[in-house]
């Protein structure tokens, strides 16, 4: 199967393969998103985008629901996977500001910020290389091989186009098949749940807490008297206890819901402006 040119924008518009028209990768030397959004969504995160950036974050994707009368959702992480609800808050309060001057959303809305948690979302070329050996389920935008929605083992990439070991192959053939899907055509790529993608996903954690706890030693004077339940700073520390049926916890912050100042109220009959 012919491999695609890469994409080399990392803001959303109609068609995946390409930016939008006036607008370029960012400067920053981010790694752009490969499977972007449409419509409000993409306005949203051409807005989002940089103001992500610029804190040390990056964008994996927005979704605009009805929830709420209308909840704008945005899924950010750093660029090693991790999201704190810390983090959630920082980025929301920058948003807030930078929704705030461009008025986006023509009508009331709830913003929540997110982490893509275990089952994410994989939306960058490095993600599918990232969680090979794990399941994956992917819709495309075209039919390959007269399919559009696939499951199975996430093999890596090739050039720029997913490598995936199909276990919904069907019991006509025992063969393994594997199938290349380009990225560009992927409308959606998800992880499945599963008992090793929670392993992983703990391990990474504890790595980052004791790369966390190794900054914060190395920044203090004085260490308090050794406590095995205890991190640095005297706080139980976090994540002992968790195991595959303990996973960990999907980082979210909601904002208050905010009224567009495009939606102004209307005066009453008889009114006189100033």
């Amino acid at each position: 199967m012919a491999v695609p040119n890469r994409t080399t924008t990392d803001t959303p518009q109609a068609a995946p393969q390409t930016g939008p028209a006036g607008t370029s990768a960012p400067q920053t030397g981010a790694e752009p998103r490969l499977i972007v959004e449409t419509g409000l969504p993409a306005r949203i995160g051409a807005i989002a985008t940089p103001v992500l950036e610029e804190l040390g974050f990056r964008l994996v994707r927005v979704r605009v629901t009805g929830e709420a009368g209308c909840t704008v959702q945005i899924m950010a992480e750093r660029p090693d996977g991790s999201m704190t609800v810390e983090d959630c808050e920082t980025a929301s309060r920058a948003l807030s500001l930078a929704f705030d001057a461009t008025d986006p959303v023509e009508s009331a809305y709830r913003l929540e910020i997110s982490s893509p948690g275990i089952d994410r979302p994989l939306v960058r070329q490095s993600d599918f290389d990232r969680y090979a050996g794990h399941l994956v389920k992917i819709e495309t935008t075209v039919a390959v091989e007269g399919r559009r929605r696939f499951k199975g083992q996430l093999l890596g990439t090739e050039g720029d186009a997913a490598r995936i070991e199909l276990t919904d192959a069907g019991e006509a053939t025992e063969e393994t098949v594997e199938l290349l899907v380009r990225i560009a055509d992927i409308a959606e790529a998800r992880l499945v749940l599963t008992d090793a993608l929670i392993t992983e996903a703990l391990r990474r954690g504890k790595a980052q807490e004791r790369a966390q706890d190794g900054q914060d030693q190395d920044g203090q004077d004085e260490t308090p008297e050794s406590d095995p339940g205890r991190n640095n700073h005297g706080r139980p520390k976090a994540g002992k206890k968790a195991s595959p049926s303990n996973r960990p916890k999907h980082s979210k912050y909601s904002e208050r819901s905010k009224q567009s100042r495009s939606a102004k109220p209307k005066p009453a009959p008889g009114h006189r402006g100033d």
